[in-house]
């Protein structure tokens, strides 16, 4: 009996080592290709005189090159930064800009404002080959403190489909893997060094990693990022509809209030402007004083996947340097602005 445990335990010592050896493999060739997201962004912040004051705020995130020029983060590392700068493993530093962001999926592409000289890149795996029980490994850099791996298993899929919207569905791969501040936005490998995830979020009670973390799937990472090329606006929104469309006395069922604007990123270039006092309306804050976009080239905006797919559909066309126009509400007058 002694026997036979003691044979277990070295026959699992064998198979870790053998894991360990195959992670760091791996790792070897796809590593560098790993970058650190830095941002700088202009926040609205009240004090308790109800003052409001613009703040400056740095963020980091993680992300991966799948070329010399592109890398893939998560969107909510890059919501509407003023600076964008990429940092690589060697040390050194490249500004970048939003090409496509998607909120609800979580994703974001960037483009380096110059080439990544002899850039590592890796490509996207097959997320739906994936299952529950499968190792993976996330790379990135957790609270800062430097590019490091940590491994775990497939735990669950977590998929909402709300209609033929594609921007407003969601699939992520749920992972016992730690995952901490910073690491949103980078690459989840499988054993054969391909991405199969972009870390999302974790599910935490401490706020730290609590062995349930979430990553966007490759798949749906490939359609929207790839396939479909919705371009970034350069804004922050809030939908309002029912009783507060109500409240903003707007002249139809629903409106996107504007909370923040990107520098020099589409919208701003158009002359729309965002807000410039934070509040609560119940438990949510909202900044206020900004414009409200009623409609998008004629289309209506409700806040309904019909709708959404429609504005979708017709963005996706900007690159054809179709003309573009908004109707927005600004303090009480109805106007509309051009993209040309």
């Amino acid at each position: 009996m002694k026997k036979s445990i003691i044979t277990y335990t070295l026959l699992l010592f064998i198979i870790f080592s053998l894991h360990a050896q195959d992670l760091s493999k791996i790792y070897e060739k796809v590593g560098s290709a790993v970058v650190a997201i830095h941002t700088q962004e202009n926040n609205i912040v009240t004090f308790p005189n109800n003052e409001s004051e613009t703040v400056t705020t740095k963020g980091l995130g993680s992300g991966f090159m799948i070329s010399n020029t592109l890398v893939v983060t998560a969107a909510h590392v890059v919501k509407v930064p003023e600076d964008l700068i990429v940092q690589f493993a060697d040390g050194e530093k490249i500004s970048a800009k939003i090409v496509y962001s998607y909120e609800g999926p979580d994703i974001a592409l960037l483009e380096l404002s110059r080439q990544k000289i002899n850039a590592t890149t890796v490509r996207f795996g097959d997320s739906d080959k994936m299952k529950i029980g499968q190792r993976i490994f996330v790379v990135g850099v957790p609270l800062g403190v430097g590019f490091s791996l940590s491994s775990g298993y497939v735990s669950a899929f977590k998929k909402q489909i709300r209609g033929r919207n594609p921007f407003t569905n969601t699939e992520f791969i749920q992972t016992d893997a730690a995952i901490n501040k910073g690491n949103s936005g980078g690459p989840m490998f499988n054993l054969e060094g391909d991405v199969v995830g972009i870390v999302s979020h974790i599910a935490s009670q401490s706020g730290g990693s609590d062995g349930i973390g979430y990553a966007t799937t490759s798949n749906l990472a490939t359609e929207l990022l790839l396939n479909n090329k919705m371009p970034w606006f350069g804004a922050e929104f809030y939908s309002l509809s029912g009783n507060e469309a109500k409240l903003f006395n707007l002249p139809q069922p629903s409106g996107l209030l504007v909370q923040r604007i990107a520098s020099n990123s589409l919208f701003d270039k158009m002359g729309v402007k965002g807000g410039n006092t934070e509040v609560n309306i119940g438990n949510k804050k909202i900044i206020m004083g900004g414009d409200i976009i009623l409609s998008f080239n004629n289309i209506t905006y409700n806040d309904d996947d019909d709708t959404l797919y429609r504005i979708a559909d017709f963005a996706s066309d900007l690159d054809k340097k179709l003309e573009f126009k908004i109707k927005i509400l600004r303090e009480g007058e109805i106007i509309t602005l051009n993209s040309n």
